[in-house]
Formats: structure tokens, sequence, C-alpha cells
């Protein structure tokens, strides 16, 4: 049983839920067949600008043909897609409302956040149907998790014990101020009892550029590679048993045309030794396009620096 003053949990409820709405998505299907019919999908999204943006989950929207936003009071508006990004499962929605000013969310700091806190989810997976949320509450029960995905790998992740179904993704996790703290998700993996969640502080960035550009720009290095071990660089001989061994090159990337080919090592980056891939890639994502890198690069005997400058990544 959490400690918590039921008025005050009541109170939280009743003043974030207007922000949170309900988003019906239909995207055409193409069966065995080739017959071609709409599937309806269904999940929830936070109103986070007075202009009408409002921040869901990619898995939510994307490849939908429209989309219907239901407010709690019962409004239905036509929403448009703004932008998404897949790696992240994050994507933007603006709606219409006229002149009336639409709820929005208060934003809190989820960098602040400790294992114990208070969260609260909350969905509105029925919208207008049922007039009101769905609700769980719980703690705050590890922070910074890296999550393996369908996409990928989700990286910086709140993971709480306040069950978080398929209706309340892409609604809030609130804290005991009322504040979004993070997105949740339930395209994540999860075991029972675990739910996970997007901090509020990295989705609001993201948010930012599918507003400003329609997608996330982000550096790009072009390789692919693995963290080495004593077992991988016993098995292949290799001269160093740490650093990242690179798998692939792409042909003009950054690297590939500063000559980095696969069976080279890199040991550093900035003279700071990076051990895995996450490592190096979170690195290169806090750079900007245009920027200036150095890697320490292993071959064979040889050893030397390689200067790259990071180019925009591609749309694949």
């Amino acid at each position: 049983m959490i400690p918590v003053d039921e008025t005050l949990l009541v109170r939280i409820i009743e003043e974030a839920s207007p922000s949170v709405v309900n988003i019906n998505t239909v995207v055409l299907i193409r069966d065995a067949y080739m017959n071609v019919y709409p599937q309806q999908g269904m999940g929830s999204g936070i109103i986070i600008n007075s202009k009408g943006y409002i921040l869901t989950n990619n898995h939510i929207v994307e490849n939908t043909q429209s989309m219907i936003v239901s407010m709690m009071d019962g409004t239905k508006l036509e929403g448009k897609l703004v932008g998404t990004d897949p790696m992240t499962d994050i994507a933007v929605v603006k709606v219409d409302n006229g002149k009336k000013k639409l709820p929005v969310a208060k934003i809190g700091d989820s960098d602040e956040l400790r294992m114990g806190q208070l969260a609260i989810a909350i969905g509105n997976p029925f919208g207008f149907m049922l007039r009101g949320p769905t609700v769980t509450v719980g703690v705050i029960s590890a922070l910074n998790r890296t999550i393996q995905g369908e996409r990928g790998v989700y990286e910086n992740i709140l993971q709480t014990d306040a069950h978080i179904n398929p209706g309340n993704s892409g609604g809030p996790l609130l804290n005991s101020k009322g504040e979004v703290i993070g997105m949740n998700s339930a395209n994540l993996p999860f075991g029972q009892g675990i739910g996970f969640s997007i901090p509020i502080k990295a989705a609001m960035q993201i948010a930012k550029e599918l507003i400003e550009h329609g997608k996330v720009i982000r550096p790009w290095l072009g390789i692919l590679g693995i963290g080495l071990t004593k077992e991988i660089a016993d098995y292949y001989h290799l001269p160093v048993s740490e650093g990242v061994l690179v798998t692939r090159a792409f042909e003009n990337s950054p690297a590939g045309q500063r000559g980095i080919t696969s069976g080279d090592i890199i040991l550093s980056v900035d003279g700071i030794t990076v051990k895995d891939m996450s490592e190096l890639a979170g690195y290169v994502r806090k750079k900007k396009i245009g920027d200036k890198i150095k890697l320490t690069i292993k071959r064979g005997s040889l050893q030397g620096d390689v200067d790259i400058i990071l180019a925009e990544t591609p749309q694949m």
C-alpha cells in the first residue's frame, strides 16, 4: 500500500485528466489474399501546447490513414500527423480547436527523479465513451533503464510498477505535483507488474524537432559495430580485448569516406575510451551535424587517430 493522501491523488487526477486525449486511428491492412481492409487502433496522447500539439507514441499513429482525437469533455477533432520518430517511439499530432483554448499538461523535470517517488499513469483509451481516464498508481522503480525493443534499443527509460496497459500507452506518467514526468509506452517489452515510460525531457526535445522539421535530425557516423570481449578477441586473434569492433562501415558515410572499414577497432572517441556500441552511439548523439570528432583506431599492429565530420542521418 502506497502511503498517499487520497484527496491529493484525486485532485491530481482531476486536474491532469483534461489534457489527456484518446487517439482513434484507421490503418489500411492487406491480408494474405491481397485484400485491403481498414483496421482500427486506439491509444492516448498528451496536449503539450495550446496551439493543439499532442505528444503520443509512434506505434499508435504509424501508417495511419486517418485519426480522430477525443477530449475528455466529448469533443472530437480530426488529428493530423506532424511527424514521427520510430527510433524513440515518439510522435506528434496536431488538432485545430478554433479559438477555444485546449487544456495543456503541466510538464515536470524528469532529470530530477529519484527511485521511490510516486508515479501515476493516466490514459484515455475510450475517449468520450467512458467520460474519464483510466488510472494506475505506483512508484518509480528504476531510472536510466536500457530496453531492447522491436525497433532497436531504447535508452534512459523510466521503470515503474504502475501498470501500463495498451490504453495508457501515449498517456502521461505524473509525479505528486501533477506534473508530467514521462510518456507511457506499452510497446516496450515488459514483465509482470513492470511498466516503462519515456522521460518527458527527452520526449519534449524530440517533439520540438518534429514540430519544427517534421523529423528528428541526428548526427551520423555511419558504422555498425559490437563491443569487444576477451572471448571475441581470443577467437579472432585480435590485438586488443576492449573497444568497438567495426562490423560494417556504410559507403559514403562520414566514417566510410575517411577509410574506416570492417575489422577496425575503435578504442576511443575524443580521448574517451569506448567499450561498446551504445557508448559510442550515445556520444555521437550529443553532437551536432558538422561537428568534428576524433576516433582512435586499431588496425592490426597499427594505431592512429582519424578526424571525422559528422553528417545528417539519412532517411532509411
